[in-house]
C-alpha cells in the first residue's frame, strides 16, 4: 500500500470543539479543552503516524473579532497556520451563523479541499436537526465533504479520518514515529495550569490570565521535576478569586495540573505556584509578546 501524507488544518470559531477533536484524532491530550470560549492561544502541530499514513493537524486559535491586542494576534497566528495547510476542516456546531459567510469566503481563498466538519451531535435529538445544520451551511457554497461527529463521544472519527485521506498526498512521513507535537516542555506546562484556571474560575478571570514556567528543574535526590510558574492577571480582584478563601482555589488549581503533569513527565512533579497582578496587559504588545504570544513575521 502507498504510504500518505498531508498537512490537516482545523478551523472554526471559539469553543467549537477543535481542542477536542485534535485531542480524539491524535489519541493524546495535546491542546487544552475546557467550556470556556476562546482557550487555545498558541498553535499547535499534532501528528498522528501509522504504517499507511502520516497527518500533521495543524489547531489554530478560535478565529474570531476582538479589539484586544492580545485577540489580534491570536487571530493573525491563526490566519498564518492556514497557509501551511493541505486540506482544511471547518469545524461547527450549530446553524449558520452571519459571520460564517466571510469565514467561508476567507477558507475558499486557500485553493484547497475544504471538510465541513458539523460537531457535538450528541446534543442533537433528532436526525432532522442534523440535515437542518447541514442545509443551513450548504447555502454558502460547495464542501469536499461534510461529515457530523461527535468528538467528545468519538463518534464518526473514522469516517472523518477517511475522508481526510482521500485528499493526502502519496509521500513518506516528515516526522518520527513517536513524534505527536511541537510543543516545548514549557508551552505544554502553562497551557495545562491555564487549563485548570479556565475550568475552575468564572467571567474574566481566565481570559485575563496569562501563565509564565520560570524554572523547570531536575531534583534527582528526590526523583521529582520541579516546577516554577507565574500567573498573570490584570486587577487584584482577580488576583483574589484565584487564590480563593485561604488559599484553597489556587491549591486546586495546582493539584490539578500535577496530575496531567505527573502523566505527561512519567514522573512525580512538584509544582510551586504564583500570581502577580499585570495590569492591562492583554492591551500592551509589549506584555504580550513578553508572555510568550509573538506572532512569526509575514
Amino acid at each position: 500500500m502507498t504510504h500518505k501524507f498531508a498537512f490537516v488544518g482545523i478551523a472554526g470559531k471559539p469553543n467549537v470543539g477543535k481542542s477536542t477533536l485534535i485531542n480524539a484524532l491524535i489519541g493524546e491530550k495535546i491542546a487544552i479543552t475546557s467550556e470556556k470560549a476562546q482557550t487555545t492561544r498558541h498553535r499547535i502541530l499534532g501528528v498522528k503516524t501509522t504504517p499507511d499514513f502520516q497527518l500533521v493537524f495543524v489547531d489554530t486559535p478560535g478565529i474570531h473579532e476582538s479589539k484586544l491586542v492580545l485577540n489580534q494576534v491570536i487571530v493573525k497566528q491563526a490566519n498564518q497556520a492556514l497557509l501551511d495547510v493541505d486540506v482544511m476542516l471547518w469545524v461547527v456546531d450549530r446553524k449558520k451563523q452571519p459571520y460564517d459567510d466571510k469565514l467561508y469566503q476567507t477558507f475558499k481563498t486557500l485553493n484547497i479541499p475544504i471538510i465541513l466538519v458539523m460537531n457535538k451531535i450528541d446534543q442533537l435529538s433528532h436526525k432532522s436537526d442534523i440535515d437542518a445544520m447541514i442545509m443551513s451551511y450548504l447555502t454558502l457554497g460547495d464542501f469536499d465533504a461534510v461529515i457530523p461527529i461527535s468528538a467528545l463521544k468519538e463518534t464518526y472519527l473514522q469516517h472523518l479520518e477517511t475522508s481526510i485521506l482521500e485528499h493526502a498526498y502519496e509521500e513518506g512521513p516528515m516526522f518520527p514515529e513517536d513524534y505527536t507535537s511541537d510543543q516545548q516542555e514549557h508551552q505544554i506546562i502553562s497551557e495545562w495550569i491555564r487549563e485548570k484556571i479556565l475550568t475552575l474560575t468564572q467571567q474574566e478571570v481566565p481570559h485575563s490570565a496569562a501563565v509564565i514556567v520560570e524554572s523547570i528543574q531536575e531534583n534527582k535526590k528526590q526523583k521529582t521535576l520541579d516546577i516554577r510558574a507565574l500567573i498573570i492577571v490584570e486587577r487584584e480582584s482577580q488576583k483574589k478569586i484565584l487564590i480563593g478563601k485561604q488559599g484553597e482555589k489556587l491549591k486546586q488549581i495546582g493539584m490539578l495540573a500535577r496530575q496531567d503533569l505527573n502523566k505527561t513527565f512519567h514522573r512525580k512533579v512538584h509544582l510551586e505556584l504564583w500570581i502577580k497582578v499585570k495590569k492591562d496587559w492583554r492591551n500592551k504588545m509589549q506584555d504580550v509578546m513578553r508572555f510568550g504570544y509573538g506572532v512569526t513575521s509575514d
